[in-house]
């Protein structure tokens, strides 16, 4: 099947209202520190105009508005937009909060020195009009930071696990081909200069089963991944089965907690 008979609008809808679903945030917040290193590997200036696009509830925007940049947090989820601008009003960082879907940015070309996305842009349907975006919006120069997970990775491998179950629409390309160099290269361009390193986020639960319970009620394609098999107990009984034999082969903790290793890429794109 070609991207042209694909329904990427009705596909959009659909993830739209599952990562509504639960409250990522619960989730996003553990993942801080991806964007605080990000914001170092892009050696992100006081004053830079940055854009977050897909920020969810906003780790990379408080990052680079840390560091004193003029920053603008995107997400076409409100509920998490209003949950970074809690988080911003806490610490007394200003950021401007604006709805907008990655894949039709409401800016002008070169608005931005930085545009930023930790394992957000890497879910929109239609990847090639999200990259254009992202390299339209920057400015000649500038600098495009991701994080994304790899397929290798834990999540790129609970994804897999749950694309048994929820088999995604057909032709659709995985979100975690972000994660590899080969994909960036083919969605930016050879004119654009990727540095790309592989790099580790360790999730850290009281247990197997407890980080199955969080994300069960919280992590939006998780939850309606179960609520998809509550007709069918025994999928639904096999499903659990296989997260847990999945974190089973990556969890580092001898004492009966969680201490897993998910692999992503971190890179750092100068525009042309």
């Amino acid at each position: 099947m070609t991207d042209a008979v694909i329904d990427l609008s009705a596909i959009k809808t659909r993830q739209q209202g599952a990562w509504s679903t639960g409250n990522y945030a619960v989730v996003g917040t553990t993942l801080q520190m991806v964007g605080e290193s990000l914001c170092e590997a892009l050696d992100l200036r006081s004053g830079s105009r940055v854009l977050d696009v897909a920020a969810g509830n906003g780790n990379a925007t408080l990052a680079a508005a840390r560091r004193y940049a003029e920053v603008t947090s995107t997400d076409y989820v409100p509920s998490l937009l209003e949950a970074g601008r809690r988080r911003a009003e806490a610490e007394g960082l200003t950021v401007r909060f604006q709805e907008a879907d990655a894949e039709n940015l409401p800016f002008p070309d070169e608005s931005f020195d930085v545009v930023l996305s930790t394992f957000g842009v890497m879910f929109t349907p239609d990847q090639q009009l999200a990259a254009s975006e992202l390299a339209r919006v920057g400015r000649p120069g500038g600098k495009i930071g991701l994080a994304n997970w790899t397929p290798e990775g834990f999540i790129g491998q609970l994804f897999k696990t749950i694309g048994k179950y929820v088999p995604p629409a057909p032709g659709l390309k995985p979100p975690s081909l972000w994660g590899t160099e080969g994909r960036l290269e083919e969605l930016f361009g050879t004119s654009v200069k990727v540095q790309a390193n592989r790099r580790h986020f360790t999730f850290r639960y009281r247990s197997p089963q407890h980080f199955i319970e969080i994300f069960r009620t919280y992590y939006g394609p998780m939850n309606r991944t179960f609520a998809a098999l509550d007709a069918e107990p025994e999928r639904q009984a096999a499903f659990t089965r296989d997260l847990l034999e999945l974190m089973a082969r990556g969890n580092r903790s001898a004492d009966g907690t969680l201490v897993l290793p998910s692999e992503y890429l971190e890179v750092v794109m100068e525009l042309p």
